[in-house]
């Protein structure tokens, strides 16, 4: 288990992370999420070392991290390291080694994770002849093949298409499932609400959500609604309790202020009996994350 406790980091009078704490299981991702400059990369490299907190601690199964357990985590940073003259093969044997697999057993691995992967490229190819998507997925399995069972991933889907997207989401998820703790930022709430078991949230270096997806969604109410009926906006609108209608195709797009809101709602649309669509559910990961982040300075 990886466990953070009052971390906190200062630089000159910027506090960038302030007294940051969660636990993350081995087989859970936690989603950490923030807008630039919220202190996710200052909390990554608190928790590899690469810089020391001014207070608080970091553990690995419940004692402090050894040498030899930072040399075999996996680390993806967000800023891409990767040779453009190296070879597929020889940019992977170099990360490889470096946590400890023997030269041998990386070349076994290679053609699996290429595969796995759907690496568009040989293992003789150059790096700066792959497309951007295909050197990411290098990178990935540069991190990935000595199998760490603590992963830390900054920004993996960044700048890649859908179906890209996919595919290494579906190999972080098989890591999971081998028992690996991983720990991963994203701006997409997408990303994070279908990966994710728990998340943390920072805001200007403090915890400002920390739960379950489903638990930081909930405690929001269901507050967003979904309608298709016979009803007009401004019917709607003029129901106790609603605070906006928007309309989307052939359905309005509804705000409540609470969530009995809802049966009223429900009641004036079915009077008449069927309506194709009522759905009332907590607001998006995408539109919690905005909401917090548009919240005043304290």
């Amino acid at each position: 288990m990886l466990s953070l406790q009052h971390l906190t980091k200062s630089f000159g009078d910027m506090k960038a992370v302030d007294d940051v704490n969660f636990d993350l299981h081995h087989g859970e991702i936690l989603g950490l999420i923030g807008q630039n400059g919220a202190g996710k990369t200052t909390t990554f490299r608190m928790i590899l070392n690469f810089i020391e907190p001014d207070q608080g601690t970091v553990t690995w199964n419940d004692a402090p991290f050894t040498q030899k357990q930072y040399d075999e985590l996996g680390y993806l940073p967000e800023e891409r390291g990767l040779f453009p003259k190296m070879t597929v093969e020889n940019q992977i044997i170099y990360f490889a080694e470096l946590r400890g697999m023997k030269r041998a057993e990386i070349r076994r691995e290679i053609p699996k994770w290429l595969s796995r992967f759907e690496v568009k490229a040989k293992p003789n190819d150059k790096i700066k002849d792959l497309s951007k998507g295909n050197a990411q997925k290098v990178q990935l399995i540069a991190t990935l093949i000595h199998h760490p069972q603590l992963v830390i991933l900054d920004e993996p889907f960044s700048g890649l298409d859908p179906v890209n997207v996919g595919i290494l989401r579906e190999g972080i998820m098989e890591i999971k499932k081998q028992g690996a703790a991983i720990i991963y930022s994203d701006h997409n709430m997408d990303n994070v609400e279908q990966v994710s078991d728990q998340l943390v949230m920072l805001r200007l270096g403090k915890m400002v959500l920390k739960g379950t997806v489903a638990d930081v969604r909930q405690s929001f109410g269901r507050v967003k609604l979904s309608l298709e009926s016979n009803l007009t906006a401004e019917e709607v609108q003029a129901i106790p309790g609603v605070i906006s209608v928007v309309p989307h195709r052939q359905a309005l797009e509804i705000t409540l202020a609470e969530e009995a809101a809802g049966h009223r709602v429900f009641d004036l649309a079915t009077k008449n009996g069927y309506i194709p669509e009522f759905n009332q559910q907590p607001p998006t990961l995408e539109e919690i994350f905005k909401m917090k982040a548009g919240e005043p300075n304290e």
